[in-house]
């Protein structure tokens, strides 16, 4: 607090002494973006990586759907993941460019697809569909719905909201391909893969949301949860909420115990 001007001085003086009034914003202006942290740039980066590999994931998937005489729906709708997963590469890409990302590095081409092996196709159709969409997109319907929580930045908001959006649809496609799985003549063979390699499936999910010294990695800058941010201890809460929330119910339903395939991994 100030004193108030001398009564001794005159108007002119006094006016001096006091604070400027700060204009009005003009309505409809947008407000200033919370400067972007070499973190922010790094993440959506890596979104843009991710992206694209789950493009090329699931076209590869989808051409193993067709080349087993899958269900129309199913094709489809696998298409249709692709286009979404390109146009959340594009929406990525946009925030990166905003808050002042540069060129990033080349895509490594040896990740970007599915390696089949000698088993039959099913066989591999059912091991990459409960791996990428069984566990992958179910726990990323939770962890974007709090990324999009905490972010206020438009551009990086508007990517969430679509990301967040299609991420149920991708859940979905993945417990329905391995329901039509089941029903196939080779489901007894399905259910043993799936029981067989659960474990280290879960334990591969374990790696990429908790790694070492994660869970003390609790908090981030306010200007990082705007940018659609949020700590790496929340990813693993976030994997453990969706183990009961989510997978021991899911996978319960077809008589596989993903508790103990949880516990055990």
């Amino acid at each position: 607090m100030t004193d108030a001007p001398d009564a001794k001085h005159d108007s002119t003086a006094a006016a001096e002494q006091a604070p400027r009034e700060q204009p009005s914003p003009v309505a409809g202006a947008p407000l200033p973006l919370p400067p972007a942290s070499d973190a922010v740039r790094a993440e959506w980066g890596r979104r843009i990586e991710a992206e694209y590999r789950s493009a090329a994931i699931t076209q590869h998937l989808t051409l193993w759907l067709i080349q087993m005489g899958a269900s129309p729906d199913l094709i489809d709708d696998g298409l249709r993941i692709v286009k979404d997963e390109l146009a959340h590469a594009r929406l990525s890409h946009r925030v990166h460019a905003r808050a002042g990302g540069g060129a990033l590095p080349a895509l490594r081409r040896e990740t970007l697809g599915l390696k089949g092996g000698d088993e039959p196709l099913e066989m591999a159709v059912a091991r990459a569909g409960v791996e990428v969409f069984c566990l992958g997109e179910t726990v990323a319907v939770p962890l974007f719905k709090v990324l999009r929580e905490g972010c206020t930045v438009p551009v990086a908001r508007r990517a969430l909201d679509r990301i967040l959006r299609d991420e149920v649809r991708h859940r979905d496609f993945g417990w329905t391909l391995l329901r039509y799985l089941l029903e196939l003549p080779c489901a007894p063979a399905v259910r043993q893969l799936v029981e067989r390699e659960l474990r280290a499936m879960f334990a591969r999910l374990r790696r990429s949301y908790m790694p070492p010294g994660g869970a003390k990695r609790a908090t981030i800058s306010d200007d990082d949860r705007a940018w659609g941010l949020m700590p790496v201890a929340r990813y693993g809460d976030i994997l453990e909420r969706a183990i009961e929330r989510d997978y021991v119910p899911r996978f319960g339903e077809h008589g596989i115990d993903a508790a103990a395939a949880w516990r055990a991994g």
